[in-house]
C-alpha cells in the first residue's frame, strides 16, 4: 500500500479520499476549510495536514480534486504547495477539470523538481465518486500513469492514458461537450412531448432502447419531468468547463457553434438562479419560455 496525500474534499473529493482509504493506503487529506478535512478523519481515520506542503510531506503519491486553474496552482505552488513538500519520484495526479495550460504550467513545475505529474480528470459526477465508479482521462508520461493507475483503481471504473501531458484536460473536454449537446436535445425532446400533449415517460419508454438512448436519458428524464434539479453537476461548473472547452476551440481552430450556444442556455439558467442546479436544468429554461 502507498502513502497518499488527497487535496480536496468537496463531492468529489470527499468519497474519493474515503476510497482510498477503504483500500488500504495510508491517506493525509488536506481542505481549504480544515472542519472539512477533521470530519473526513473522524470518518474515515487516516490524518489531515493544514497545508498542502504538510500534507504532500513524504506521500509518495498527491491528489488533487480542487475547483478551477488558481485553485490548483494554489496548492501546487508557492512556500505551502504540495510541491514543495514532495520527494523527486513522487506523483502528482491532478483530477480537477482546469485547462491545458494550467496542465502544462504545472507539469513543467513539477518536472523540475524531479516530481511526476498527471492530469487525470474524471467523468461520472458525485454518484460516480460515491460508488467509486468514475471513468478518468489521463495524460502524462508513460511511466508516471503506470505507477498511478492501481492508486486510482480505489475509485475509478476505468482508467486510460490518452497521451502525453495534457491529453486527460483535452479528451475531458471533448466529454463536456458531448454531454452539453446530449442534454439540450433531451431537454427538448421532454419538452416537445410535453406539449404535444405525450406522456414523458411512455416516450422515453420507447425512445430510449433505440438511437436516440444515452446515459443522461436513463439516468435524468424522470427527475427532469419532475422538475428536481439537485441531483448533479451544477450548472456554474459546467459554464466554467464550456468556458475552458471555448476558449482552447478558438486556441486549436475548432468549431464548436452548438457548444457555444448551450453555454449561452445555461448563462439563462444561472439568471434563473440555477448556478446550483443540475445540468439537467436547461428543461427548466424552456419551461420557463412558456
Amino acid at each position: 500500500m502507498a502513502k497518499v496525500a488527497f487535496l480536496g474534499l468537496g463531492v468529489m473529493g470527499y468519497p474519493m479520499a474515503g476510497h482510498l482509504k477503504a483500500a488500504g493506503h495510508d491517506v493525509t487529506v488536506y481542505n481549504r476549510t480544515a472542519t472539512k478535512s477533521e470530519a473526513w478523519v473522524s470518518e474515515h481515520g487516516g490524518a489531515a495536514a493544514s497545508t498542502p506542503r504538510d500534507a504532500a510531506n513524504g506521500a509518495d503519491f498527491v491528489m488533487a480534486c480542487v475547483g478551477n486553474d488558481d485553485d490548483l496552482r494554489s496548492v501546487c505552488l508557492g512556500e505551502d504547495g504540495a510541491f514543495q513538500g514532495m520527494a523527486p519520484g513522487s506523483v502528482f495526479v491532478d483530477h480537477t477539470t482546469v485547462s491545458a495550460k494550467v496542465t502544462a504550467e504545472l507539469y513543467g513545475a513539477a518536472d523540475a523538481r524531479q516530481v511526476s505529474f498527471v492530469d487525470a480528470p474524471v467523468s461520472g459526477g458525485q454518484a460516480g465518486a460515491e460508488n467509486g465508479q468514475l471513468v478518468i482521462m489521463c495524460g502524462g508520461d508513460e511511466g508516471a500513469y503506470a505507477r498511478a493507475e492501481p492508486i486510482m483503481q480505489a475509485y475509478a471504473k476505468l482508467a486510460k492514458r490518452l497521451g502525453d501531458s495534457g491529453a486527460g484536460q483535452l479528451t475531458k473536454m471533448c466529454n463536456q461537450i458531448a454531454i452539453a449537446g446530449l442534454v439540450q436535445g433531451l431537454s427538448e425532446c421532454l419538452h416537445f412531448a410535453e406539449k404535444a400533449g405525450l406522456d414523458g415517460r411512455d416516450v422515453v419508454s420507447v425512445i430510449a432502447g433505440g438511437a436516440a438512448g444515452s446515459w443522461q436519458m436513463s439516468n435524468r428524464f424522470e427527475t427532469m419531468m419532475d422538475d428536481e434539479f439537485e441531483h448533479g453537476f451544477a450548472v456554474d461548473w459546467m459554464r466554467k468547463d464550456l468556458g475552458i472547452c471555448l476558449s482552447t476551440a478558438n486556441e486549436t481552430g475548432a468549431s464548436l457553434p452548438v457548444t457555444a450556444l448551450v453555454d449561452q442556455f445555461y448563462k439563462d439558467v444561472q439568471k434563473l438562479g440555477g448556478g446550483r442546479w443540475d445540468t439537467s436544468s436547461l428543461l427548466k429554461r424552456l419551461r420557463a419560455l412558456d
